[in-house]
């Protein structure tokens, strides 16, 4: 018989395995072999969602008629919390009927928004540094990437005259992420006021990803739809992975005007169904019972105590980094002498036993920095401290 030729289709030629997803088999293996590698590496909240978050889906999993098909739009319970979520902590009055779209993870979302927009051969608008998937997915559905500049000298804010340079013709979307991911720039009203004035102008839409606005934030939470006129022009995503601890829960949302919603959900609704219900009860109760007090005690004063040490991590290591950053990770500048920062971050998984991630991966302008997860114990935390001081003394 002879041997298939069975190939994959073109498309997979521009986009390569996700970063995370490869490295960590090799953690893994490493691990296998009694390694005992430390992650400081991947955003992923090890704290639990409320004890009422729990207690309600463990309730609604019990009742026997809970178990069916679920409409894709979400239930009604969800919405309306979500409604009450952006109109409690963004003061933004969305109709839980018309404006809002539960989603299975922000993921999802990037998905079926590229998909109810662009056409193969439309361009988007993507920062560097920024969030992988908007390249990744951006490339599989044939759209043109094109990216834009976001520097420390600049405060990692778009830069409007290199944006107003460029032949935007052909551009459908734009993604923006505040507070930033992967450099913790803070969201600025002026920067959203400038975004909304950019899409009106340029008949482009703007996506923003606002994930992290509770993580390190004491101050006022910023939401792109709070400039008027946003919603006619803006989408913005949210997700409860980061705030609510329920990263697995694979619950996000999207918010904007009824008929981009409306146009999402024709793609939507062609690709999946509405997720379990006793998990959207939760996510609902979640949403409503979360008080500042429990954001306090988990999205601060927690992250708070973690930040402090990954910062001895950054001066141990010679980096420098901007201290008025926010969100669940510390980015920072590795020092001038180094050739290249994958030369560090594999020195510090291999000598330390620990793993960090490099810059390179969200971007060129990421190519002289790295980023730490504080997504891990005060004492894994600690333990990966001594490890790279003892690595960096015994050089």
């Amino acid at each position: 018989m002879e041997k298939n030729t069975f190939k994959p289709a073109d498309r997979l030629a521009n986009i390569q395995e996700y970063y995370f997803s490869r490295k960590l088999k090799e953690v893994a293996k490493l691990n296998a072999e009694g390694k005992d590698i430390i992650s400081l590496a991947i955003g992923s909240p090890d704290m639990p969602p409320s004890e009422r978050t729990i207690d309600v889906l463990c309730r609604e999993a019990r009742k026997a008629d809970g178990h069916g098909y679920q409409p894709t739009i979400g239930t009604p319970e969800l919405r309306q919390a979500m409604a009450a979520f952006y109109r409690r902590w963004y003061h933004v009055e969305l109709d839980a009927a018309t404006e809002l779209q539960p989603l299975i993870g922000s993921k999802e979302g990037i998905l079926h928004v590229t998909l109810a927009f662009v056409n193969p051969g439309d361009q988007v608008l993507v920062p560097n540094p920024g969030y992988p998937t908007y390249t990744a997915l951006s490339r599989l559905l044939g759209a043109d990437v094109v990216n834009y500049d976001l520097t420390e000298a600049n405060g990692w804010q778009p830069d409007f005259e290199q944006l107003e340079s460029m032949d935007l013709s052909r551009v459908k979307l734009m993604w923006t992420n505040y507070p930033h991911m992967p450099t913790g720039a803070r969201a600025r009203r002026e920067t959203y006021e400038r975004l909304v004035a950019f899409a009106q102008k340029h008949g482009i839409i703007i996506v923003n990803d606002n994930p992290y606005s509770f993580i390190l934030n004491e101050g006022e939470r910023l939401s792109i739809l709070q400039v008027p006129g946003a919603k006619d022009c803006c989408i913005e995503f949210n997700s409860m992975s980061k705030s609510h601890n329920m990263p697995g829960w694979r619950v996000g949302m999207l918010a904007t005007n009824a008929q981009f919603i409306q146009w999402i959900l024709k793609v939507k609704t062609n690709i999946d169904s509405g997720t379990f219900r006793a998990l959207q009860l939760a996510a609902a109760e979640a949403l409503t019972n979360s008080t500042d007090e429990w954001h306090r005690e988990m999205n601060i004063k927690t992250y708070a105590n973690r930040r402090a040490i990954a910062e001895e991590i950054m001066t141990t290591l010679g980096c420098r980094f901007d201290p008025t950053q926010t969100g669940m990770f510390l980015w920072g500048r590795i020092p001038e002498e180094i050739a290249n920062v994958e030369d560090l971050t594999e020195r510090v998984l291999h000598e330390a036993r620990v793993f960090i991630t490099p810059g390179f991966i969200f971007g060129s302008n990421g190519d002289r920095y790295i980023r730490i997860s504080l997504c891990a114990k005060d004492e894994k935390m600690q333990a990966a401290l001594e490890r790279i001081h003892a690595m960096i003394t015994n050089k």
